[in-house]
């Protein structure tokens, strides 16, 4: 029985690991990526959840403007001398007993701290909404970041593979010239040396590739797999002139970011806060009413069966002859009293008017306003703070992309002069004109200025991404 249960463990894991390899075999669009990470985060998942919450107290606030309405159901038995709650007289016998009524409260006036709780509690659940989008930003930043990543480093391994075979063919090359005693055995046995340095470049590039799709697949919450594979980007769809100034950005940024939003509701629900506070000063006017019922085993009545006469002992004369006197006794049958009976002929209604008026309560009201207060003053630090700090960000990232601009405009230049050296250099070795030194430093200066434009482009991409976030504008 062990056995079967391991060998369908077994098969059900297997199962599970092609269908979640499956699913990420075909390449990955990075709007698809940023899709599943939003999907799948933990952090979009807890702060839905913080939004579902603040829109259930967001509706209890608005359901407190309904009266309340209570039931209230007793039933009980007492034994010895008790009040008979049908005749109120005592009696010393075992009743059962019931009461039963329905009861009502309405506030009509208590400073408008409903009103205000309602609209506080409104912007509440609107910044959870902003706030929420915030996280989903986040994640989408991430996502970009860890995607232009993943670019990068399949770039820098095809470029290293490309350094590996263009070594690989001089090696060749020089090992059949050395044979024939061509060359000093020097240029080969560098040239070898620079093919096990390009050979280290793939693997570390390759590593470097792993650890990036490793960071990527744990962003969209899935698991690891070789077969995460994702879309290319081509540089038609790079621009390498940004068209914003760092004012205009921050001036969009602050109108339209949600996270500028939800402090400025976190703000605005502060204000509320310290309208409701202030609102329990006023008096409370409560309009209160209810109907009622009870029941009781003690509760009988009287049927008369019939009337006799009997002699009460007394006379009269009449003509000198005593006549005894009779009076009449009715003979009565008890009955109990049913429940439905009891119930329609003891109801009883009332209504009520209260008011009532806060005249001291150990200070609470005052220290519920001061606390509401500062959370007042809090929200507005943290609003001007935000503020702050998004400009700041702002005027860093616009900084940091014009400097990406430049390095990469430069490279640019760097990599077309190093091609045409390499290229230069490359007819001259194999005609036998330089040595393999300068072979391979004009080698290593293309290769090198290959990888840094590279590193450059995404790196610039990365930051007007940023910049197109602060904007509002389309990420992908």
């Amino acid at each position: 029985m062990n056995a079967l249960k391991k060998i369908v463990l077994s098969v059900s894991c297997m199962a599970v690991a092609g269908i979640s390899f499956a699913q990420t075999s075909t390449k990955m669009s990075l709007k698809e990526c940023i899709q599943l990470a939003i999907k799948n985060n933990l952090d979009v998942q807890r702060a839905t959840l913080q939004t579902e919450s603040a829109k259930a107290y967001w509706q209890q606030a608005r359901a407190n403007l309904l009266p309340d309405l209570n039931a209230n159901l007793s039933q009980g038995a007492n034994q010895g001398r008790n009040i008979n709650p049908y005749t109120n007289t005592y009696i010393d016998q075992n009743i059962n007993v019931g009461n039963y009524s329905l009861s009502s409260n309405l506030t009509l006036f208590n400073g408008l701290s409903i009103q205000n709780n309602i609209k506080q509690n409104r912007t509440a659940f609107e910044a959870s909404g902003m706030e929420q989008q915030q996280k989903k930003d986040n994640v989408t930043l991430n996502v970009i970041l860890a995607y232009l990543t993943l670019l990068s480093n399949e770039d820098l391994l095809e470029v290293s593979k490309n350094q590996v075979e263009v070594s690989k063919k001089q090696v060749e090359r020089l090992d059949i010239l050395n044979k024939d005693g061509a060359i000093t055995p020097s240029d080969l046995y560098d040239l070898k040396g620079q093919l096990a340095n390009d050979n280290v470049s793939v693997v570390n590039n390759m590593n470097n590739m792993e650890s990036a799709r490793l960071s990527l697949a744990q962003l969209l919450n899935v698991n690891y797999s070789k077969d995460i594979d994702v879309e290319r980007l081509t540089l038609d769809q790079i621009n390498f002139v940004y068209d914003s100034s760092t004012e205009n950005i921050y001036k969009t940024a602050a109108a339209n970011l949600a996270i500028i939003k939800a402090v400025d509701l976190r703000q605005k629900s502060a204000v509320y806060g310290v309208k409701v506070a202030k609102g329990q000063q006023y008096p409370a006017l409560v309009l209160s009413g209810g109907i009622g019922s009870n029941y009781s085993t003690a509760a009988t009545t009287q049927e008369l069966i019939n009337t006799t006469y009997v002699d009460n002992g007394s006379y009269v004369e009449a003509n000198g002859t005593k006549v005894p006197v009779w009076d009449p006794q009715n003979d009565y049958a008890s009955h109990k009293i049913p429940f439905g009976d009891q119930f329609k002929n003891n109801r009883n209604t009332y209504f009520s008017l209260g008011l009532r008026i806060p005249i001291l309560n150990a200070f609470q009201t005052r220290t519920k306003i001061r606390v509401a207060k500062i959370q007042q003053k809090d929200a507005e630090v943290v609003a001007s703070s935000t503020r702050t700090q998004l400009q700041q960000n702002v005027e860093q990232a616009y900084v940091n992309m014009t400097s990406a601009e430049k390095r990469y405009k430069a490279l640019s230049e760097q990599v077309d002069a190093y091609k045409e050296s390499f290229r230069i250099a490359e007819v001259r070795f194999n005609a036998g004109a330089i040595n393999s030194v300068d072979y391979l430093v004009a080698k290593n200066n293309f290769d090198r200025s290959n990888v840094n434009l590279i590193v450059a482009r995404y790196d610039f991409v990365l930051r007007t991404k940023i910049l197109d976030y602060y904007q509002g504008r389309p990420l992908w």
